[in-house]
């Protein structure tokens, strides 16, 4: 169970760093602003890690040797991914104003990840819908708060989260193999 609380914030890392960066550009409608990233990202990190669950599902029969390699090598993957994020600009700069559309794409963009280690879900003892609720409350409790201390605090927080998110992926990745 904690390695699951343990994916689940490191997972949630993507949404609050774009939350952060949400909240420091746009200091108008912040309670609004953040129940709308709150319910986006949670459903949307919910949603994708049951889809790659699923998907994992129908082919762990065929790679079952391979998949702590296989879940290994895309946690790392996405970890280091989002260093990556974490170290150039975001994209939640350019965004002039959030619309239901803009929150739809920002949650996708930042769920991607969560599918991909949907598949390390098959390789864990839970319950695939309890770790998906968990996740997704997680990623809504991150987002919700995001928005507000981007606004207090501006950027500075946004790429350090993202940062801490990428590095515990990767050693829930090691972990995996272990």
């Amino acid at each position: 169970m904690i390695e699951l609380l343990v994916l689940a914030v490191a997972l949630s890392m993507d949404a609050f760093a774009v939350s952060i960066g949400i909240g420091a550009k746009h200091s108008y409608q912040i309670p609004r602003l953040a129940f709308k990233s709150a319910v986006y990202f949670g459903v949307f990190q919910g949603v994708m890690p049951l889809i790659g669950y699923l998907g994992g599902q129908g082919v762990l029969g065929w790679v079952e040797v391979y998949a702590p390699w296989i879940a290994f090598g895309l946690l790392v993957f996405i970890g280091g991914k989002m260093i990556y994020e974490a170290l150039s600009e975001g994209i939640e700069e350019d965004i002039a104003q959030i619309t239901h559309r803009v929150m739809m794409m920002l949650a996708i963009a930042t769920s991607i990840d969560a599918m991909a280690a949907g598949f390390a879900l098959t390789l864990l003892d839970v319950n695939p819908f309890v770790a998906c609720l968990i996740i997704a409350v997680t990623t809504a409790i991150f987002s919700f708060a995001g928005v507000f201390i981007g606004d207090r605090s501006g950027t500075w927080l946004e790429s350090k989260a993202e940062l801490l998110g990428g590095v515990v992926l990767i050693l829930i990745g090691f972990k995996m193999l272990m």
